[in-house]
């Protein structure tokens, strides 16, 4: 794993998880259906925690909305799924959280957006009375920041200030600064207004690689709260699944963010834990946390024109997704196994070997064999049609084998649920 010296933070709690202090990076999601819709909002919450989002939030938006909270809480409950639940408010969350105290209570962390929560006197008024709400229910809240939701009020106060500077700064540099002293001085009032330190999380979202990775480093050099990293819009597929990767990496790299998202615009109908699946690779490719066994595969060449080894790398990757569930619970540390599927003899024997357990699949005029290797020695060597089941069989009695014994074993430092 790679040793990243992550900056001294508070530690903050939101349900079973601790944010910050060294703890383990938490990935987090959210949820794209009517709130009020509960058995739809349930589903996708389930779906959502069986991917591996360790927290999940939901629009809080009507009355409606905030109505089902409480029943989204029990039936969720009622199937096993403790993901603790965020509550994401804009412009009306203080009435919300004041008329649904059932709601306030199910929930286990508060967003507020210090930009939308009301203007002038209003905004510190409303404000308050959600810090009051997080207060009487001992709940944590995430002051979350938007470029696009900025408090224009400030804004326009640092603009006014910038430009009777004998140099002023550049537009970018005074909306940026703008989004960070939002945060600062909104922690500042809650914990005016009662809420401990160490209840508050901070982010500071915008939808610019560059920018995310300026605010987020003048952040963390004025503060020790919590962060939360992501862009605001990443985009849809390739487009949003890269810009996420290259700011996240820059700033996980240099020891910033205690919790990630990774705002993908779906497809319609699409998977929603692509999201969760994309900030577990992330993560898992920096070598910080380990989340689901990986599969090398070649990229194909003249040598490889059959596509049975794309097809095997694409089962055996879902397979191994599909059995975590389960292997999670029986053996510990299967998530760090590293199996490769290649596709000549090229690089097939040596990928092979630097795994825990590989194949090298025939290529063009090679002879129709695939050695396995397991933990750098030759096992055997698989040909015919049943070649798949055969390695899947291996790779099942080596899960079985390598990681069984450490079941019953005490976790290793660093896992992140706190027993209460």
């Amino acid at each position: 794993m790679a040793i990243i010296n992550r900056r001294l933070t508070a530690v903050a709690r939101v349900g079973n998880i601790r944010l910050g202090g060294g703890h383990p990076i938490v990935v987090q999601s959210m949820t794209n259906t009517d709130t009020a819709d509960v058995a739809a909002t349930v589903a996708q919450v389930a779906a959502l925690a069986r991917a591996g989002s360790e927290l999940v939030r939901v629009t809080v938006n009507t009355h409606e909305a905030a109505a089902a909270v409480p029943e989204i809480a029990s039936r969720l409950q009622a199937q096993g799924v403790e993901v603790p639940i965020i509550g994401d408010f804009h412009y009306n969350g203080h009435i919300l959280l004041t008329e649904y105290p059932g709601c306030a209570k199910a929930l286990a962390k508060y967003r507020i957006n210090p930009g939308n929560v009301g203007a002038g006197k209003r905004h510190d008024e409303n404000f308050r009375r959600m810090v009051e709400v997080a207060l009487e229910n001992e709940k944590p809240v995430r002051i979350g920041v938007n470029w696009g939701s900025l408090d224009q009020g400030l804004l326009s106060r640092l603009m006014d200030e910038n430009a009777v500077r004998p140099e002023p700064r550049s537009a970018r540099e005074v909306t940026l600064e703008a989004i960070v002293i939002s945060a600062l001085e909104s922690a500042a009032m809650a914990e005016r207004y009662g809420l401990a330190h160490d209840r508050i999380i901070l982010s500071a979202k915008v939808s610019g690689v560059q920018d995310l990775i300026d605010v987020y480093r003048a952040l963390a050099s004025r503060c020790d709260y919590p962060l939360h990293l992501g862009l605001t819009e990443a985009g849809m597929g390739a487009k949003g699944i890269v810009t996420s990767t290259a700011g996240l990496s820059v700033l996980l790299q240099e020891g910033i963010g205690d919790t990630i998202r990774v705002s993908l615009t779906p497809l319609p109908n699409g998977d929603r834990a692509e999201e969760v699946r994309v900030s577990q690779q992330i993560l898992q490719s920096l070598g910080i946390r380990s989340f689901v066994p990986q599969v090398t595969a070649c990229p194909g060449c003249g040598r490889t024109t059959s596509t049975f080894f794309q097809d095997m790398a694409d089962q055996i990757q879902t397979y191994l997704r599909e059995q975590m569930p389960s292997w999670r619970e029986r053996y510990q540390g299967v998530e760090e196994l590293k199996v490769a599927v290649m596709g000549c003899v090229v690089n097939g024997p040596g990928e092979s070997k630097h795994s825990n357990i590989g194949i090298s699949l025939p290529g063009t005029a090679e002879e129709p064999k695939a050695p396995v290797f397991v933990d750098g020695r030759l096992l055997t060597t698989l040909k015919g049609p049943a070649l798949v089941c055969e390695f899947i069989r291996i790779l099942d009695d080596y899960v079985e084998s390598r990681y069984s014994r450490c079941s019953s074993e005490q976790a290793p430092p660093g896992l992140n649920h706190v027993v209460l």
